[in-house]
């Protein structure tokens, strides 16, 4: 039963292609809920689906399978009302480099049904907003990328819609202007009670920005959950001991062998590396039973999981920074 007071849930989505072999599954069925008020990345390898599913949700491509609502309306019956309120930031962005940035809104604003006034109205303020002041008569060709990718944003938003859609908002950009464009997304939520969801290619970003993260691999939604609990699931702690006597790391092995959860990742000469699922809780302990038996350290390293690790853990795969369609 889909309910209407999420800004978007899908149930057995799917999506197959054609081939001269027979269907390609592109997308597999799969379960998405995002409340009212959140920004959630859709993480995946290259080819994983991810796109193909944007697509999908905003009414670019029609599912083979499922149901899904998207802004209180129905995905199949109701696509121009879902078009209406929703909001879509392309990878690619939409403007034309001859055009002027006021005449760029004004269009998008007309194009919802907007009057010219209206229009115009709405897009002054997000150009103030987004910090673009006195580009409204300069041609979208002149601007800078970071400028361009926020012009962008504010053509998504021309129409006010309660969800936006975001596919690799920041590639490209230098890190100067993708933590720029990252207050602005915070902002959208923030100040204003859009939801977004995006889909991104940088680890640190989703980190960064989302409330939670769908991983998608092979069509299928893999994991879900905010960062902190798909690190701490997927993950663990890792733990370097360089031990003071070598001849001890049989002794070490032992102690360590015995804790809960443990995967030695490197027993060798001095060095005893692991995973664990809670280093600060478990730490005291082992030092004690370390101290126990014999081993004294000549130094310890405690490093805590990353989306990284968490995306190699659950798909075998690095996530590549360079943006393809799935």
């Amino acid at each position: 039963m889909l309910k209407v007071d999420y800004m978007v849930q899908a149930r057995g989505l799917a999506k197959h292609f054609p081939s001269r072999a027979g269907d390609v599954a592109a997308v597999r069925g799969v379960d998405i809920d995002v409340e009212v008020g959140e920004i959630v990345g859709f993480l995946g390898p290259n080819g994983a689906g991810k796109t193909t599913t944007l697509r999908m949700l905003t009414t670019l491509l029609a599912p083979t399978a499922g149901a899904a609502t998207v802004a209180g309306h129905d995905l199949r019956r109701e696509p121009v009302a879902v078009r209406a309120r929703i909001g879509y930031v392309s990878q690619r962005g939409s403007t034309s480099p001859q055009a002027l940035v006021g005449e760029e809104l004004i269009d998008h604003g007309r194009l919802h049904g907007l009057s010219r006034a209206t229009a115009e109205m709405r897009g002054r303020a997000l150009i103030s907003e987004l910090d673009l002041d006195r580009s409204w008569d300069r041609p979208c060709g002149t601007l800078s990328g970071g400028q361009r990718r926020r012009l962008d944003i504010a053509l998504g938003l021309i129409n006010e819609p309660p969800l936006l859609f975001m596919d690799e908002p920041t590639t490209g950009l230098d890190p100067q202007s993708r933590a720029n464009l990252w207050q602005h997304i915070r902002g959208l939520r923030d100040e204003h009670g859009v939801t977004v969801f995006l889909t991104t290619h940088y680890l640190d970003e989703a980190d960064a920005l989302c409330d939670r993260i769908l991983v998608i691999d092979h069509g299928e939604i893999v994991a879900a959950g905010t960062p902190t609990e798909l690190k701490r699931e997927v993950s663990g702690d890792r733990v370097a001991l360089q031990l003071h006597d070598p001849a001890r790391l049989p002794s070490a092995r032992a102690v360590v062998d015995r804790i809960a959860g443990v995967t030695v990742m490197r027993a060798d000469g001095d060095l005893l590396d692991f995973s664990l699922p809670d280093a600060s809780a478990a730490l005291p302990g082992v030092m004690a039973s370390l101290a126990s038996a014999g081993v004294t350290l000549a130094g310890i390293e405690v490093r805590r999981p990353t989306l990284d690790d968490v995306f190699l853990s659950l798909t075998g795969r690095e996530l590549r920074d360079q943006p393809i369609a799935a």
